[in-house]
């Protein structure tokens, strides 16, 4: 069932939305955002370039609208039962203010993370001119913790996006061999993805070797696996709009010291954090863990990024895993775990896994583990 298409799950969410605006003191909310507007509607047009938009939302105490244009027409009335299509013939900063006044508007909340400045500015013009008893705020404060708690369907959606990115993983594994390219090693994990029934990925693939492995967002290139040096995958697949994230590092050959010595301080600093999480604690404190562990080895400053970060439509969603983030876990989170350490000219290993937090703890949606790293 793809979980988009159910009409029990998006009243709810539309309700948590229309809680949040009724305590923010805002009567019509504006979507723009291709996750949230997915989220709360079911409709999945992406939107294009940065300067493009498939459409919006326009949502108040009483009405549910969806606005896009002649492309999207039939499919947003089709996927999005629940909402009033409206189909505009120019563009939406000059058809949002009829829209807004037809619903009686007044403190209007517009998600802005996602515009640019001047499309901002075209829709702020508009409304001025033509409806300007209208008051315009921001609403991302009380949109960012929106998708923050997932119900069982979408840790189910996770769980089933992250085995299709753990299976072609395996397939990948079996397949790596001495000369191999970073380049011919992330197709070969991409193709195997979609292959075993990814709709797409959730990011490009990170394949790293050697020095390349020490930095933490690698492009693959032409250079050729060695023995003896780290292979640095982070892949992820989407599957009826959700993600999953994971990082494995391998190695050819026989391990040598420095390798052996990172891989088992991640090791142990991953699952110090992971054994601490439970509702209540602040995300800063779980990386704080991990990285005081990191800290205290030999590998002092070698940990560059934050612990870990939320992840369900978006890949990167809250909450972070941060030492700037003060937010207490709750149940129904679900997060990324993903110490890394990285060495520059020799290399770097993250290793990463999914966990879903619980009223007892965390729980690893990950079934690959890391017994099987030594690639012979």
């Amino acid at each position: 069932m793809n979980i988009f298409f159910n009409k029990l799950h998006i009243k709810t969410r539309v309700e948590k939305l229309r809680k949040a605006m009724e305590h923010n003191g805002f009567d019509t909310t504006i979507i723009f955002s291709d996750e949230n507007r997915r989220y709360l509607s079911g409709f999945t047009g992406e939107d294009g370039n940065y300067d493009e938009s498939a459409g919006i939302l326009i949502i108040t105490m009483e009405s549910l609208i969806l606005a896009t244009d002649g492309r999207y027409e039939t499919q947003a009335a089709a996927q999005a039962p629940l909402y009033n299509v409206f189909c505009y013939k120019e563009n939406i900063p000059k058809e949002l203010p009829s829209l807004l006044a037809s619903v009686n508007a007044r403190n209007t909340a517009l998600e802005t993370s996602r515009l640019t400045v001047d499309l901002y500015n075209k829709i702020k013009i508009g409304i001025e001119e033509q409806a300007s008893d209208i008051i315009l705020s921001s609403a991302d404060t009380f949109l960012k913790h929106l998708r923050i708690i997932k119900d069982e369907h979408e840790v189910g959606a996770i769980r089933e996006s992250l085995k299709i990115a753990e299976k072609a993983f395996l397939e990948l594994k079996g397949a790596i061999h001495e000369g191999m390219t970073e380049k011919e090693a992330a197709w070969f994990l991409e193709k195997a993805i979609r292959e075993n029934g990814a709709d797409s990925l959730s990011f490009d693939v990170i394949a790293a070797s050697g020095p390349n492995a020490a930095l933490p967002h690698a492009v693959p290139g032409e250079r050729k696996f060695r023995k003896n040096e780290p292979l640095l995958f982070d892949f992820g697949a989407r599957l009826n709009g959700y993600c999953s994230d994971t990082t494995r590092t391998l190695i050819m050959g026989v391990p040598e010291n420095t390798f052996k010595a990172a891989y088992e301080t991640l090791f142990n600093a991953q699952k110090l954090a992971i054994d601490a999480i439970k509702p209540g604690i602040p995300c800063s404190e779980i990386d704080k863990i991990a990285r005081d562990y990191i800290e205290e080895s030999r590998f002092k400053g070698a940990f560059t990024h934050s612990l870990g970060h939320g992840v369900g439509i978006a890949i990167h969603e809250a909450p972070r895993l941060s030492k700037f983030d003060e937010t207490p876990l709750q149940a129904g989170m679900v997060v990324t775990v993903e110490p890394g350490i990285y060495i520059p000219e020799w290399g770097g290993i993250r290793l990463e896994n999914m966990v879903w937090v619980t009223t007892e703890g965390a729980q690893v949606l990950n079934e690959t583990g890391y017994e099987d790293h030594i690639v012979q």
